[in-house]
């Protein structure tokens, strides 16, 4: 037992939709400082209208930029995570391993989109933005090498 959650018991398959809805939030939140300029019918012209948009501020087009960047490169991770948890959990690495390397990857996506999104104004917060995701990296990419060593 470690804490207040006993890692014995297997959670990390749980951490595959926990990744996808912390790659869904920045994007919902981007969609609220947008306005109109999101269009159901056709979604992915919506940081152009956002560009386009005269009546929002810089600072607000900046935040929604930012939002959509953190919620791409959120989904484009999300494959790789997920892979990596089906690896090693095929493989038979340690329930506890698996789940802290999780936890680790879920950690670094919530702390990620809060740097990016709302320190990014002052761009000295750039390089922890990525040494926070170098750390959720290396995350799955353990996970793939304790899977590839078990078998």
């Amino acid at each position: 037992m470690s804490g207040f959650i006993d890692l014995s018991q297997n959670y990390s398959f749980y951490a595959a939709p926990l990744a996808w809805f912390l790659a869904f939030v920045p994007g919902i939140y981007s969609k609220s400082l947008g306005g109109k300029n999101y269009d159901i019918a056709n979604p992915r012209q919506y940081t152009e209208n956002v560009q386009k948009d005269q009546k929002l501020d810089k600072a607000t087009k900046s935040r929604i930029l930012r939002c959509e960047a953190a919620a791409s490169n959120g989904q484009e991770t999300l494959g790789l995570f997920i892979a990596s948890i089906i690896a090693a959990n095929y493989a038979g690495v340690p329930v506890e391993t698996i789940n802290k390397l999780a936890g680790v990857y879920l950690g670094t996506r919530v702390l990620y989109n809060i740097t990016y999104i709302f320190l990014q104004e002052n761009t000295s917060f750039a390089p922890l933005r990525s040494l926070v995701w170098n750390v959720g990296l290396v995350s799955w990419i353990t996970l793939f090498i304790k899977a590839g060593n078990r078998l």
